[in-house]
């Protein structure tokens, strides 16, 4: 029991959930436009996530902590440098255009993590994306439906059609509206100067925003040009999902809340797919 709940918190910390979940919606995209699923696709964004995620969570612990890491701290960083290597073995596998829009998601992960701003535009020591006041959950969404939308199609030479911008603004909008039950938990220790929503505008409103924000990704699904009944239904479904999470969230809330059920959604959506 003591090794499955050490396992457990190890693949939380160590990302492979949030990366689970990211090659849940590539593989969504995938899906609903009727392309073979690619595993060497699919593998890349999994350790592309993990590598790019612990890198911008664990950078500045193994910068300011190399003399004497945590034991925790060292297997994840073991860890993170083979995901590391095999997202470059898959990396090699996808087409050139792939590969430069994988250049600049990376560019913008880097940047997320890594000193660069002058001083007017950052809150401490640290001048990266993250820092800048208010923007912290929008590189994240434009990130994550980049990476798990264009990719996909782009590496099937899928033309970029109207439906598909709708679905990548339908991606954005939803890891915005699944965001903000980790936005309401991070109040209590987020810095002021962050402007996170729920600091702008409060934890009531920023439940309001959520649900509005579903009730937009899912009537976006009537302006494209094919319209499945099932992606409907599941939209649907998932939209209801979210929000119930939203509604339920608040700053005092489960370590597993946001971090494990939260996160799963895109996982669960896919199993969904796959069921239908």
């Amino acid at each position: 029991m003591h090794f499955i709940k050490h396992f457990f918190n190890f693949y939380l910390h160590s990302s492979l959930h949030v990366a689970l979940s990211v090659f849940s919606l590539s593989f969504i995209s995938l899906k609903l436009f009727d392309f073979p699923i690619n595993k060497d696709l699919l593998l890349f964004v999994f350790f592309a996530t993990v590598t790019g995620y612990n890198f911008v969570k664990y950078y500045g612990h193994a910068k300011w902590h190399h003399r004497r890491p945590k034991i925790w701290l060292n297997v994840i960083l073991i860890f993170s440098l083979l995901c590391f290597l095999a997202m470059c073995y898959f990396m090699f596998q996808l087409s050139i255009k792939t590969r430069i829009l994988i250049s600049l998601c990376a560019i913008i992960t880097f940047l997320y993590a890594i000193p660069f701003l002058p001083r007017t535009m950052y809150l401490e020591n640290d001048k990266n994306l993250r820092d800048i006041s208010g923007l912290k959950v929008y590189v994240i969404a434009i990130v994550w439906a980049g990476v798990t939308v264009l990719l996909p199609l782009i590496n099937n030479n899928h033309d970029l059609n109207v439906d598909v911008w709708i679905m990548f603004f339908q991606r954005v909008i939803f890891v915005i509206a699944l965001m903000l039950p980790f936005e309401i938990r991070d109040l209590q220790y987020d810095d002021i100067k962050l402007s996170t929503i729920p600091q702008k505008i409060g934890v009531k409103q920023t439940k309001i925003s959520g649900v509005i924000l579903l009730l937009v990704f899912f009537f976006l699904e009537f302006f494209k040009d094919e319209i499945k009944p099932i992606q409907v239904v599941l939209l649907l479904v998932i939209s209801f999902i979210t929000m119930l999470f939203i509604v339920f969230s608040k700053k005092n809330q489960s370590k597993y809340y946001c971090a494990f059920w939260v996160e799963g959604i895109p996982v669960l959506w896919m199993l969904m797919l796959l069921f239908f």
